[in-house]
């Protein structure tokens, strides 16, 4: 199968296509004829290097990617509740993703309103928010502020806060404001004077803090919930120890998948796609997600 690989650590100019053994679906598992897969933040900190003082090693050669779209074609042992010819997103190991067949082992259907592109964009960043959402506790009734609300995680996070019952409020550029708005939220400016804005907001203060930004203001997002237990970082590995905030990562959930499905099912939910790029040109696709502030996620389509 093509698949898109790096044999050593670098630049995106590492990252090769090229013939790989087929995957195939163990007992819990489900494979995917690759549609679309989306390019996120570890992928190319695994391919420079970068991830390595997080801890995270490559076994080369590595096929980039760690979360996808497309149409079931083989069923593992064990799994109920999904036909070959069903389309589907997910997720599998931190590696594999963007080659023509993927396997899945956390997944939900496509809504029908959504592409395949569009929900390719949608899997690890609906994972990652709902387990930071999940770590926060119960949302109805109060105020969220998401530090970094317009990334590909940071608007999942978003509409999932809402549909939960939290006033969110979202940090963003100016420009994005009106894509804060229309995912329910209060947009601000980040930066500095962030505390003075929010007080604006939410005057009785907020509740929790979700980063998904890592852009080094997790001390300042501690100050403005007033404690370190209201706070999670998905984004801020470096930091989170030395102020004592939980670091969390993604843990393959279907059901948060689910959650995600069904509130793009009811039109709660879209996932925004800031690029799409054909698998050929997989070095631009991750030299764009290199250069940070990106408004949704940039996808690779085969």
């Amino acid at each position: 199968m093509r698949a898109a690989r790096y044999h050593d650590y670098g630049p995106a100019d590492v990252l090769v296509i090229e013939d790989a053994p087929e995957p195939h679906a163990g007992p819990g598992e489900l494979r995917i004829r690759v549609a679309a897969a989306s390019v996120n933040p570890v992928d190319w900190k695994l391919r420079s290097g970068a991830a390595r003082a997080a801890g995270l090693s490559v076994d080369f050669p590595a096929i980039t990617g760690r979360d996808a779209a497309g149409v079931v074609d083989e069923i593992g042992a064990g799994v109920t509740g999904v036909t070959v010819g069903d389309r589907v997103f997910g997720l599998g190991g931190i590696f594999g993703a963007t080659a023509e067949y993927a396997v899945l082992t956390a997944w939900a259907p496509v809504p029908d309103g959504w592409t395949l592109e569009q929900a390719a964009a949608a899997g690890l960043a609906v994972d990652t928010a709902g387990r930071g959402l999940n770590a926060l506790g119960e949302l109805s009734g109060r105020t969220l502020l998401i530090e970094g609300a317009a990334g590909g995680v940071g608007s999942a996070a978003v509409a999932l806060a809402v549909a939960r019952g939290a006033t969110v409020i979202g940090t963003a550029s100016e420009g994005k404001h009106g894509y804060l708005r229309g995912l329910g939220a209060l947009p601000v400016t980040y930066g500095e004077g962030l505390a003075s804005r929010v007080r604006k907001l939410a005057p009785g203060g907020v509740d929790a803090v979700l980063d998904a930004a890592g852009s080094g203001s997790l001390a300042d997002l501690v100050a403005i919930a007033g404690s370190v237990d209201r706070v999670v970082t998905i984004a801020d590995a470096t930091r989170a120890p030395q102020l004592g905030v939980r670091h969390l990562y993604a843990e393959n959930n279907s059901e948060v998948l689910a959650e995600g499905a069904a509130l793009g099912a009811r039109g709660g939910y879209t996932p925004y796609l800031a690029a799409t790029f054909p698998i050929d040109k997989i070095t631009d696709a991750h030299r764009e997600a290199e250069g940070g502030h990106t408004q949704g996620k940039i996808v690779v389509t085969l």
